[in-house]
Order: structure tokens, then C-alpha cells, then sequence
């Protein structure tokens, strides 16, 4: 019979650690937490002191009933939850549900689930954080209150089925106020003049650069005209040659908000799909006949902290791998804002376990993660890249075009790390001071700035980041949430907000100006982080925050008005009864609904045609549709009479070689028309045919 008791927080990771303690080890899941807030009600007793009222949670009678059954017949009993602000309160509760003392040493934490990492950590078990309990508490209460007493307000006042919370709201009135710089935005013209000169064979680019010494600004036409008019030979005498050794860092290691910008940037993760996918590879993966192990460190962190030992581990890869001369100074450091110096970064927990070596034991998404955070990693402790620049300007008539090159002195971190921004391999021809060349041809072009870019998932959580709004796990919910409550949607992958999103955040813009001031809500995190640290008592932290926010409350009820989301006509009646449909908004967007409601109930999904006749049955109009994983496609109006689908945009047109309909592919930088049968493709922008 087991003598111990060990408890985590999923299936996955109790059996993984099962493998790893053996037979005197029953190692069992929580699921989760078993003890929140009511749902049907507040559940905080503002008037003493905010007392939390924790009530089992519904469905996890049998689990807590298993667990102390087991309990009872063990000698120790271990906690062994995530190592952060929720799996601290995770193991609180569960301390509270078997009697067991918080101060005894009953909690178990470890960095990355490895056979000797889990080892160890059961060797040296301590008590429970409370401060770090008491962090959580905060949070959960100061959600509770805002979203328990907002959420009905709006209700009433707007519709039913709408929430606001501190960090969503802040996230929302950001993307709505970029939307009204965009529409506010009043393009500027501009000119450039590009010249392709040339010494003996070789050709390169130059840009027009300065006037009599001074930065040159070209605001129209005329402006570039009488740059234009200066130049009246092809002679360039070259003025300056600028040669200099540049070096490139290399990126520090992953915290849990850089992964999920870099996810988002190279492997077009949504945020959810990359905490999932790195909680498996945290949890373990089956590698071999071995048992499952944790690939990855915990992906929950926001400090960019090295262990000695994994610095030592990868210095020695690098060196056996790259050589001597690749092992750098390493970029780890402290954590950033609010960071557990007792987490790490998110690193691979063996440095020599290279995504290939484990390729054919992951799912493609697995590896592609497992790839980005073993070279980020390793690239980390590796040495600068190091460029020979030059920059050459040449000049007639007071006119200077400057020319940039650079060549790659020494690989570095880029050996394994590379990104869009790193520059290849620009040769400049050997000029000296006194020289001249000779121009080729000289382009003028206009151009026109453009209104800034709506918010990317990775970039709305960098900016949120850098405002310390929210933290590392807030994220990935908090976009969640507002997509879920059709207060944005994603066009492009990119965030544009709805009308319901606009009435909503005007409402809260008005009445609760605090929750959407960013500065109000990143000193909020920061005195949680106080909270963590034991330097503030967190009821103190809720009542400084509620008692205003009650104030605002009252007031909200009493003066604002009730906002009438009119329904669009559809344009086609109902086929049950016959009278006008309309397009209505709903939790999950818009849908059609007969306006005779509720006499009649009778709704349809939303689609939108794209102006092309359905290519099988030719009666029906192919309009965009929702996978089950909400995932866009194309298929007929008429379905299910006709089944036509495609994951590619059909385009209206034959091919030319087989008459098969061509569809719209978006490959990045550009789109191309193909045939599904691959026999033929063009280029959208150059409208070039190929076979």
C-alpha cells in the first residue's frame, strides 16, 4: 500500500509523476480547483472585510471524496500544484478540504516535470506561501466584485449576456481607440528618389538621402522635380565611406507573453492554441520505450532567470555542437515586472534533447513549439552575430545618396536563431573617398503614410506587457473573452472591434473611468504583486480599490441610460411565418431571426456571400461559413442540398486549362490564384501565369 500521497492538478501530470515515485507514491488529480465563489451569487461579504464564502465546486463531489479516502490511509500527504499564484491557492484549498495544517510541510514545488526534478522536490517539501494564497485572493475577489456588480448593469442597460472585468476592459477601449486613430487618420504625401548606380560591373542601390547637408524631405511633386533638376550628370563623387564592426545580441529566453508574440508572429498560433500546446510539452510527452517526461519548463512565467545548471548544460552543447568560439555570455537575467524569482524562463528541460531527436514522438504543433523554445534557448547562451557594415554617401550638387551594406562577419545565435529581422548578406562595391561613380537610372516614387496597423494578438499583448497591465496568465482569456462576447472580432488576424463592442466600452469609458485607465490598472498589479511579496495585506488592497468603485456603481445606476442595439433588416422574409427577418447580435456573433419574436422563433446563421455563384450545382451563392473549430471556409447557400466546401476562396473564374474553378491562396506577402488540381497559378500582384 502507498505510505504517501502526492497531488497535482492534472490526469496527464499525476501519471507521468506516478512513473517517476514509485510503488510507496499514489500520485492523484485535482482537476483543477475543487473550491471557488458561488456562481448564482456575490459571494464576498463586503461588509466584513471582504470574506470570501468558498463553496465546493459542482461535479467535483466524487473527485474530493476519492481524494480523502486516499487521504486518510496515507502517512504524508504532498501538494504538489503548479508552481504560481493558482496552484498556490490550488494547494490552500486542498490543505483546507483534508484538515491539513498550511504551515506543515506539505507543499511540493518543482520548475519542469523530469524523474530528478520531481525527486528532489518531494525530498524537500515546505508550507504553503500564503502570501502567494493571498495574492490569488485579491484577484479572485476584486473580479468577482467588479464583474458581479457590472455585469447586471449592463445587462439592463445594453443586453443580456455581457461582462466587463479590469484587464478586458483596458484591452478593449485599446483596440477601439487605435480603430478611431485609423479613422481619424489623414494621409500625407511624401516622395522618395531611389538611384541604381554602378563601379565597373557591379551595381547597387542608393537612396537620396540629404540636401546641402541637411535631411531631405519631399512632400510633392514639385519638391522631387527640383531635387531632379540638381542632378545634370551621371558623376557621383563618393564624400564618405564609413566602414564599422556591428554586433547583434542575441534575444533572452521565453517568458510565457514573448512566447506567445513569437508563436503568433512565426508559426500563426492563436494565443490558447500555444498555452495548450506548452502544457503538454510541460505535463510529458512518451519519449521512446521511457516514460513520459516534461519536455519544457513551466510555460507560466514572466522572469527571463537561467539555472546554473542549464547554463552550464548548454554551453557545453554549444561547444560539442558549434564550437568553443559560439559560447556566449549568456542574455538571462532576473524576471521583468512582478516575476517569481523562483521561476525560470521557459526553456527545454535538457538542452541536448534537439527538436529532431524527438521529432517522430510529438504532433506537428508539439514540434513546432518544442523548435521555437529549444533555439530561443540555446541561441540565448551563444555568442553575437557579428556584421562589417559600410555606408557610403555620394554626392553632386549638393544632393547626398547614401548606400548601406553589411556582411555577416560571424554567424553567432543566428546559426540556430533566426528572424525577419535579421539582415542577410547587402555587398557594396571597395570604393575609396575621391572616387566617382556613375548613376544608371534614378526613381522618383510618391508615396503616402500610412494610419497604424489594428492590434495583432502578439502585438496588443506586447503592449500590454509594457503598460504592466495584466499578467503573463491573463492573456490568452482576456482575448478569449472578448471575442467570445462579439466585443471584437478578428478580420486578418487582426482585432476590429463591433458596434456592441463600441456601446459597451463607451458605457464604461463614461461611467467607470478607472477600470479603463491603464495606469490605474497596472498600479493595481502592482500592488498584487506587493501582496505576493508580503509587504501589503490584501483586504486592505480590495477595500482601497472597491470603495471608489462602489461609488461609481451607485451612479452607473442611477444615470445611465438604457442603449437600444437596433436590428438590420436582412432583406429576405421568413420562411416559417413569413414576416421581415432581421440581423440580430448574439454572445457568438450575428445571426438571423424572424422580427415576429417570440410568436415566431424561428433564426438562421449569418452568412456572408462573396459574389460568386456556387462552381457545382451553379444555383447557389458560396458564402463564408464557420468551422466546428472556427476555422473560415466556403461552401454553397443551398446546403445541405449542395455539399460544396472549400477551405480556399473561389474567385469566380474558370481555369484556362482545365475549367476547373481557380481559388484566392494567401501565402505570405502575397496571394496567388491557383487551380485545386495544381495545373495552373498566376500572381495576384503581377498577374504572371506559370504551368
Amino acid at each position: 500500500m502507498a505510505k504517501n500521497l502526492v497531488i497535482v492538478e492534472s490526469p496527464t501530470k499525476a501519471k507521468t509523476i506516478g512513473k517517476y515515485l514509485g510503488r510507496s507514491y499514489k500520485v492523484m488529480a485535482s482537476k483543477g480547483h475543487l473550491r471557488d465563489l458561488p456562481k448564482s451569487r456575490m459571494g464576498v461579504d463586503v461588509d466584513h472585510e471582504y470574506e470570501p464564502d468558498y463553496i465546493t465546486i459542482r461535479g467535483k463531489g466524487p473527485t474530493i471524496k476519492e481524494i480523502k479516502k486516499e487521504a486518510k490511509k496515507a502517512d504524508h500527504v504532498y501538494l504538489a500544484s503548479d508552481p504560481d499564484r493558482e496552484g498556490e491557492a490550488i494547494a490552500w484549498h486542498l490543505a483546507h478540504i483534508l484538515d491539513l495544517d498550511p504551515k506543515s510541510n506539505v507543499r511540493v514545488t518543482y520548475n519542469e516535470i523530469t524523474k530528478d526534478a520531481v525527486k528532489e522536490a518531494v525530498k524537500h517539501p515546505k508550507s504553503i506561501n500564503q502570501n502567494l494564497v493571498d495574492a490569488q485572493q485579491a484577484r479572485r475577489v476584486l473580479d468577482r466584485l467588479v464583474g458581479y456588480n457590472l455585469s447586471p448593469i449592463l445587462w439592463q442597460k445594453v443586453k443580456r449576456g455581457l461582462s466587463a472585468g479590469r484587464v478586458q476592459s483596458v484591452a478593449l477601449k485599446m483596440i477601439i481607440d487605435r480603430e478611431d486613430e485609423i479613422r481619424n487618420f489623414q494621409p500625407e504625401e511624401y516622395w522618395t528618389v531611389e538611384g541604381t548606380f554602378k563601379k565597373g560591373r557591379q551595381k547597387f542601390v542608393a537612396q537620396a538621402a540629404k540636401l546641402n547637408g541637411d535631411k531631405l524631405q519631399l512632400k510633392s511633386e514639385a519638391d522631387t522635380k527640383a531635387l531632379l533638376a540638381r542632378l545634370t550628370s551621371d558623376e557621383y563623387a563618393v564624400t564618405a565611406v564609413n566602414k564599422k564592426e556591428r554586433r547583434r545580441n542575441p534575444q533572452k529566453p521565453f517568458t510565457t507573453s514573448s512566447l506567445q508574440q513569437e508563436a503568433s508572429k512565426r508559426l500563426r498560433f492563436r494565443t490558447r492554441k500555444t498555452m495548450m500546446v506548452a502544457q503538454q510539452l510541460y505535463e510529458g510527452i512518451k519519449i521512446g520505450r521511457g516514460a513520459a517526461t516534461g519536455l519544457i519548463t513551466y510555460m507560466r512565467t514572466d522572469s527571463t532567470r537561467i539555472a546554473d545548471s542549464a547554463k552550464q548544460e548548454a554551453n557545453r552543447f554549444i561547444a560539442d555542437t558549434y564550437g568553443e568560439n559560439y559560447i556566449g555570455k549568456g542574455t538571462s537575467a532576473g524576471g521583468g515586472q512582478g516575476a517569481q524569482d523562483a521561476h525560470e524562463a521557459i526553456r527545454p528541460t535538457e538542452a541536448t534533447r534537439t527538436p529532431d531527436s524527438v521529432k517522430d514522438y510529438l504532433t506537428k504543433d508539439q514540434y513546432k513549439l518544442y523548435s521555437l523554445i529549444w533555439a530561443r534557448f540555446i541561441a540565448s547562451e551563444m555568442a553575437p552575430a557579428v556584421y562589417d557594415t559600410v555606408a557610403l554617401d555620394l554626392e553632386q550638387n549638393g544632393v547626398t545618396f547614401r548606400a548601406n551594406g553589411s556582411k555577416i562577419k560571424f554567424e553567432g545565435y543566428l546559426k540556430v536563431y533566426k528572424s525577419n529581422q535579421d539582415e542577410k548578406d547587402n555587398l557594396l562595391p571597395e570604393m575609396e573617398v575621391g572616387e566617382t561613380v556613375k548613376s544608371v537610372s534614378l526613381k522618383p516614387e510618391q508615396h503616402f503614410t500610412n494610419p497604424p496597423a489594428r492590434y495583432t494578438e502578439a502585438s496588443l499583448i506586447k503592449t500590454l506587457e509594457e503598460m504592466g497591465v495584466g499578467r503573463p496568465s491573463t492573456y490568452s482569456p482576456t482575448l478569449e473573452t472578448l471575442l467570445k462576447r462579439y466585443y471584437v472580432k478578428l478580420e486578418a488576424r487582426r482585432f476590429e472591434p463591433t458596434e456592441l463592442g463600441e456601446i459597451v466600452n463607451e458605457l464604461i469609458t463614461k461611467f467607470f473611468p478607472d477600470i479603463v485607465n491603464p495606469e490605474f490598472t497596472a498600479d493595481l498589479e502592482n500592488k498584487l504583486d506587493a501582496v505576493e511579496e508580503g509587504d501589503t495585506a490584501w483586504r486592505s488592497v480590495v477595500d482601497d480599490y472597491y470603495k471608489p468603485f462602489a461609488n461609481d456603481v451607485h451612479r452607473a445606476e442611477e444615470n445611465m441610460e438604457a442603449v437600444e442595439i437596433k436590428d438590420e433588416p436582412a432583406g429576405f422574409n421568413c420562411d416559417v411565418c413569413g414576416h421581415p427577418m432581421v440581423i440580430k447580435i448574439g454572445r457568438y456573433g450575428k445571426f438571423y431571426a424572424c422580427s415576429n419574436f417570440p410568436e415566431c422563433t424561428n433564426t438562421k446563421p449569418f452568412v456572408k456571400e462573396i459574389g460568386v455563384t456556387c462552381p457545382k450545382c451553379g444555383q447557389g451563392e458560396v458564402v463564408e461559413r464557420k468551422s466546428k473549430k472556427n476555422r473560415l471556409f466556403y461552401g454553397c447557400s443551398r446546403y445541405p442540398e449542395c455539399d460544396f466546401a472549400s477551405w480556399d476562396k473561389p474567385i469566380g473564374r474558370d481555369c484556362p486549362r482545365c475549367g476547373t474553378y481557380l481559388v484566392e491562396k494567401k501565402k505570405r506577402g502575397s496571394k496567388q490564384v491557383v487551380c485545386p488540381t495544381g495545373d495552373y497559378e498566376e500572381d495576384v500582384q503581377r498577374g504572371d501565369q506559370t504551368d
